[in-house]
């Protein structure tokens, strides 16, 4: 069936999250939405897929981490959507986000405000269910999106609506997660549904609402908005302003004392992806209820569920387990306890460990690195740069490196030469010696850098040009 294309609603999408209890593949530097989670696709690429077939060409917009905005910028590209980044200095919850999205719509517009990590694989569905909320909305009701529960789960919060035969149901109250007894006489009910997250709402009624109901919130953003600065596709909301405002969800700060909330059902597949349970019920399972992605193997097991995308993993005689390998740390926790893996996160942190927050593979807006080896005053990574993109002028302080061209072409900066290298070339970059590295080519150049010298943090950059904004000349204290 044609699903009609909706060109007065303006998407939003929050991609706020941080997505803790998915560690070890979510992270700090990479939260769960730019992770490629499902078929190879990250949850906000398809995210962006799903909005596109609503609002076709209108230009998408995501409520993302400053920092985040170069992983914004690839799940736009691998979607094929056109998008606007409105960049957060900090996080500051969905009210704030919420708040800086309708400040910069036109009053009239509808936003469609949605997290960037949910599973929804119904595109038309989804298209569907939006429809029928249109009218409310333009009338000045705050609509939110309700999911028919199949099951009486204890992770999500549930909303309570009237019995009606309009499209849009009026919400009585927002219920937080309950014990199970309690989950299980919500789906024995008909009034009672899973809270999807996604909102739409006029934005001259968010904007009255926000100030009836949280008006520090809104002063705050109406602040960040008021001095904000535009630089191609990226918004960036003034720091100062946008770091005093309070944090607090819209479902907190707005629905719970709004008197015209209205709920529309949604009837089809949804998760909030929010644990590794979540996940693992993503994947089909065997007949001993064994699901398994990647290189595992099971061995007289029971409902255990492997990731083992790099390596074989092997569980033999286990039962009820999760088990997620990555290139540098190995989760292993009982299906009862996948809702604390945020708090083994925190400890992590409070010892220090960078396996808490980063990858030893990253991302950066001109490609990637892997960092394959370390000890004692050396460093190895295999470096991939883009078609086209090149790495910031740059120097080092407390190391020398050494490239090895391993496939394509790199052009080389070294001081006051510049100079091509073809695959199993290689040269040597002096500490303190300015140099930079490009690619020229027309398919992606990789590198093998082995560091050496008294200090080999990331910090140790002193920069001079930069093709992606990232700092001022010549600041010291970033990343490569």
């Amino acid at each position: 069936m044609k699903i009609e294309q909706t060109s007065q609603i303006q998407p939003a999408i929050l991609c706020g999250g941080s997505g803790t209890r998915l560690w070890p593949l979510s992270r700090q530097t990479l939260p769960k939405q730019f992770v490629p989670l499902i078929n190879g696709k990250s949850l906000l690429q398809a995210t962006f897929e799903r909005v596109s077939a609503l609002v076709g060409s209108k230009v998408i917009w995501a409520l993302a981490n400053e920092a985040h905005r170069f992983l914004v910028r690839d799940a736009a590209a691998s979607a094929q959507v056109s998008y606007t980044s409105i960049l957060e200095p900090v996080g500051r919850n969905t009210a704030a986000a919420m708040a800086v999205a309708a400040l910069n719509a036109k009053p009239d517009q509808l936003l469609l405000c949605l997290p960037s990590d949910h599973h929804v694989p119904d595109t038309d569905l989804f298209t569907q269910t939006v429809h029928k909320g249109v009218a409310a909305a333009e009338q000045g009701a705050f609509v939110t999106f309700g999911v028919v529960p199949t099951q009486p789960h204890t992770g999500y919060g549930y909303i309570h609506v009237s019995s009606s035969d309009e499209p849009a149901k009026p919400v009585t109250c927002f219920v937080e997660k309950p014990n199970h007894e309690t989950a299980l006489s919500y789906v024995a009910s008909s009034d009672y549904y899973w809270n999807a997250g996604f909102f739409l709402v006029r934005a001259d009624s968010l904007i009255e609402s926000l100030k009836c109901y949280a008006p520090d919130i809104l002063e705050a953003a109406q602040w960040a908005v008021k001095k904000q600065n535009t630089d191609g596709d990226c918004i960036y909301l003034d720091p100062k302003a946008f770091a005093a405002c309070r944090s607090q969800s819209i479902d907190y700060a707005v629905l719970e004392h709004h008197t015209k909330v209205v709920m529309v059902p949604f009837q089809g597949t949804w998760s909030d992806v929010g644990s590794w349970n979540a996940v693992a019920e993503l994947t089909g399972a065997d007949p001993q209820n064994n699901r398994i992605v990647g290189h595992g193997t099971i061995h007289n097991a029971t409902s255990t569920y492997i990731r083992a995308p790099h390596r074989p993993v092997v569980a033999l005689g286990t039962q009820d387990l999760l088990i997620v390998d990555t290139t540098d740390a190995v989760l292993v926790v009982a299906k009862s306890c996948a809702e604390q893996v945020k708090d083994v996160v925190v400890d992590l942190q409070d010892a220090k460990l960078p396996q808490a927050t980063e990858h030893r593979h990253a991302k950066r807006p001109w490609g990637e690195y892997d960092t394959i080896d370390e000890g004692h005053r050396f460093k190895v990574k295999r470096i991939t740069v883009k078609p086209g993109a090149s790495l910031s002028l740059q120097l080092h302080h407390h190391r020398a490196e050494h490239w090895v061209v391993v496939k394509g072409t790199a052009r080389i900066t070294r001081d006051e030469e510049t100079f091509l290298l073809t695959e199993n070339q290689s040269t040597y970059i002096p500490i303190g010696t300015r140099h930079r590295l490009e690619n020229p080519g027309s398919i992606p150049l990789e590198i093998i850098e082995v560091q050496s010298g008294s200090y080999l943090g990331e910090d140790d950059i002193e920069r001079f040009d930069d093709n992606y904004g990232r700092v001022s000349l010549g600041k010291v204290k970033s990343i490569k």
